[in-house]
């Protein structure tokens, strides 16, 4: 999808990270796309993240719009035409508060954003994220502390590991009005930089969905947080997919459920 080039500030994103097994991811991705490993593990999450000053290059700041997002995200690698391997995310649902991004997208911007509500409790180093779409179909909420460490029970050795792995991850292909056509679109940040957040709760509708992660296929891994970050976003070639016995459908997204894990 051609986009002009769009610019403005990550006030703060949450990437919220699930180990998964590889073989259920599977079923939920479309061709060519195929888990990205970590340590045997596919990395599934939640990118939570407040945008401001989202304009057009060119435009000043004042102009742009603000919002809060979520985006629930798979870690894929695929090769292309050409052989070539590639890495990024495929994210099989966007939620915003914005109603431009709910009118907008998959239209003029890439990817599909349902209508969600957010309630937001924000004073560093704690957070809280709750979203509930207004469909009613997928809910969430995360609690948490920013720490000097990374969870002992991650699958990363370090926090090193684990910003590198998410940082190759700047190309996402979003579910888009199309059947079979992905939206993509690439993230550049001028100033990569995440720290660990110690989660107290987490609950995901999605994730927990027995119907989509059968029990025991997906943990809770590790969160990370990211504050203040100038950033650009570029549109990408769409991606046809041819169908393929893995695909699942795009309806199949979680039923909202009220049990919280707590770690």
């Amino acid at each position: 999808m051609r986009i002009p080039k769009i610019k403005g500030v990550i006030k703060r994103r949450l990437l919220v990270n699930f180990r998964a097994s590889p073989q259920i991811v599977q079923q939920l991705l479309p061709y060519p796309f195929r888990p990205k490993l970590q340590g045997g593990h596919s990395l599934v999450g939640i990118c939570l993240i407040r945008l401001e000053d989202i304009r057009p290059v060119g435009i000043p700041g004042f102009l742009g719009i603000s919002s809060e997002n979520a985006a629930h995200r798979i870690a894929v690698e695929w090769s292309d035409s050409s052989g070539t391997l590639r890495e990024g995310v495929y994210i099989p649902r966007r939620d915003s508060n914005s109603w431009l991004n709910h009118l907008a997208g998959g239209r003029i911007f890439p990817g599909v954003h349902h209508a969600a509500e957010f309630s937001i409790v924000d004073h560093p180093p704690c957070v809280k994220v709750v979203m509930r779409s207004t469909d009613g179909s997928v809910s969430l909420s995360v609690s948490g502390r920013e720490a000097d460490v990374l969870s002992g029970s991650s699958c990363f050795s370090s926090l090193g590991q684990a910003s590198a792995f998410f940082e190759g991850g700047s190309l996402g292909y979003s579910a888009g009005r199309q059947a079979d056509t992905s939206d993509g679109l690439v993230l550049s940040t001028k100033n990569w930089h995440v720290r660990p957040l110690e989660v107290s709760e987490i609950h995901s509708s999605y994730f927990e969905d027995i119907s989509l992660f059968p029990s025991g296929t997906v943990t809770f891994d590790h969160a990370l947080i990211m504050r203040d970050i100038d950033h650009e976003w570029h549109g990408a070639p769409d991606l046809h997919h041819a169908r393929s016995p893995n695909r699942a459908s795009r309806s199949q997204l979680a039923t909202t459920q009220t049990s919280c894990v707590h770690v």
